[in-house]
């Protein structure tokens, strides 16, 4: 017998105050899941000289170990919350990450930074996709990319922040007390997802027991998105869009540093600073500033142009990722380090247009009852690839490059970023294959 679709949950309305002040809670949650996901990055030099660690070894720690314990319980913990309380499983996730972040600091090797380091993807691992299928279910579908977006903006603003924060409590106290004070806010933004989120699930104990009779389980769910051409095109261009942004993002620091550390030195001497505070601050601003720019004009860009041809959820992302080569290359080729930090702003806006759209479509071509799965596999595509391969992909190039054929530590994490930014032809390809099926596969 086949099996019937669940019903769609009751959504309770939400006033448009609360609805601004839900997102901008949601916003900050994520923007401390993202600080202390890439709080590490700015750390990875010092931790790096620290404990005698090769690249492969900084991109196991800052990628992979995070990312397999991250997407495998993204699925289940989804699962979990097509039925449960979202904002109960997002406060007990902030908890989770919080611990396991103050916890790095403490890691005496590698194998005990790479166990803390898992222990943070676990928690993050129930943010976002019951984040999204609250999202969804606050705001009126016309604003869904735009909603998303806004949330996604915690992505930069995580970035800076972790960057900045990092740099300059390593440069006073060690990279130790940078995760510290990392996982610090975790505990007051848990109470207050806690208990100022509403679940909008109307009647939520009856409507829970009615979706337990006619729950559609995860293989039925998955079936669902297997006809979804977009879906999977969609997922395998974002995540090669992470793979190669989440892999550079451990060595862009260890990159200047390299190639660039006596004018770094002169810089941060100006400001009254150490080396990585100030790069720290430099780049964290410019890919804050940059990313939150992109990531909310990606979303109003999708909104109203996928208003009048639904193909611009694709077209959008798709073009801002073959533009963004050549600007990207020309950075980690220039020998100013302030033409460098200036043109990263260029290819770190436009890598952040795909957020928006991306996340929305996932929402938009399944129902109601699957789109905190519909985010979770997208989510397990995305971060097992993008933020599991990336970081040791590139450490291992960079290392490749630096050893066996000889070109030093310096040059060799020039070519590995090199490289790896021409990945960003394989997503503008499916980005733009998405636009023959969105329109058939969207569902509302």
């Amino acid at each position: 017998m086949a099996e019937t679709a669940t019903p769609s949950p009751v959504i309770a309305p939400v006033s448009s105050g609360y609805r601004r002040y839900a997102l901008w809670v949601l916003l900050i949650i994520y923007t401390l899941n993202f600080l202390d996901r890439q709080v590490v990055n700015i750390l990875a030099e010092p931790i790096k000289r620290d404990l005698g660690l090769a690249d492969w070894q900084l991109g196991m720690m800052t990628g992979l170990a995070f990312a397999i314990f991250y997407t495998v319980l993204g699925i289940p913990i989804a699962r979990l919350a097509e039925r449960k309380n979202r904002p109960r499983i997002i406060a007990a996730s902030i908890l989770a990450w919080s611990a396991f972040t103050v916890l790095c600091g403490f890691a005496q090797n590698v194998w005990q930074l790479i166990a803390a380091r898992i222990g943070v993807g676990v928690g993050e691992a129930g943010c976002t996709p019951p984040a999204h299928s609250l999202i969804t279910d606050y705001v009126p579908k016309e604003k869904r990319a735009s909603a998303i977006a806004f949330y996604s903006i915690g992505t930069p603003l995580g970035t800076l922040a972790g960057m900045a924060m990092g740099g300059l409590i390593a440069d006073a106290y060690g990279w130790r007390a940078a995760f510290m004070v990392a996982g610090a806010p975790g505990v007051l933004f848990a109470i207050i997802a806690a208990f100022t989120l509403v679940e909008p699930r109307r009647q939520l104990a009856a409507d829970l027991a009615n979706r337990a009779a006619h729950q559609v389980s995860f293989g039925a769910a998955l079936a669902v998105l297997m006809t979804k051409k977009t879906f999977w095109l969609v997922a395998f261009a974002a995540s090669i869009k992470a793979f190669v942004g989440y892999g550079q993002a451990p060595f862009i620091a260890s990159y200047f540093f390299r190639n660039h550390g006596a004018d770094v030195a002169a810089l941060a001497a100006q400001f009254g600073l150490k080396s990585a505070g100030f790069l720290g601050l430099a780049l964290g601003l410019i890919g804050g500033t940059a990313g939150v720019i992109g990531a909310w004009l990606g979303g109003q860009m999708a909104d109203k142009l996928g208003a009048k041809d639904l193909r611009a959820y694709v077209t959008v992302p798709a073009i801002a990722s073959l533009v963004t080569l050549p600007f990207y290359i020309a950075a980690v080729s220039l020998d100013s380090v302030t033409a460098a930090i200036g043109i990263l702003t260029i290819p770190i806006l436009l890598g952040t247009l795909w957020y928006g759209p991306v996340y929305a479509t996932a929402q938009s071509i399944v129902d109601p009852s699957m789109r905190a799965t519909a985010s979770a596999v997208l989510l397990f595509v995305i971060n097992l690839i993008g933020l599991g391969l990336g970081p040791v992909a590139v450490g291992a190039l960079s290392d490749l490059f630096a050893g066996p054929m000889g070109l030093g530590e310096a040059q060799g994490v020039r070519w590995a970023l090199i490289v790896s930014t021409m990945f960003g032809l394989v997503a503008f390809a499916l980005f733009w294959a998405a636009r023959k099926t969105i329109r058939e596969d969207m569902v509302g």
